[in-house]
């Protein structure tokens, strides 16, 4: 009985936040998500225009942490294991490492969008 109280439920969460996504949005969007691109770029101007070094530097510190997550979540498996100080310090030496490269990043001026 359990496992159909809990499959009920489970139903009536999903069917409840898809009716509230329909209503949530804006009805009236603005020109920009009704334009063809959403990079902010004009569609009909030169296709040879630059793109920002700050924008790469955004995409890369992005993919950076997506991988740490990669990285971290095998982690509750591995503390199973015979030696989990092990994997702790391992772990610990890699969040540290990510930490004082975004500080890095932070005090060089890199994370600012704007000059």
């Amino acid at each position: 009985m359990t496992l159909y109280s809990m499959l009920l439920m489970t139903m009536l969460v999903s069917l409840l936040l898809i009716f509230i996504s329909f209503w949530l949005p804006q009805l009236y969007p603005d020109t920009e998500k009704l334009s063809p691109y959403e990079c902010g770029f004009d569609p009909l101007g030169n296709a040879r225009l630059p793109f920002s070094l700050r924008f790469f530097l955004v995409a890369i510190l992005f993919l950076l942490f997506d991988l740490e997550i990669a990285l971290l979540l095998p982690l509750p498996w591995a503390t199973n294991l015979n030696n989990p100080t092990q994997t702790m310090i391992l772990t610990s030496i890699i969040i540290i490492m990510l930490t004082l490269g975004l500080i890095y990043e932070w005090l060089q001026g890199g994370l600012e969008w704007a000059e």
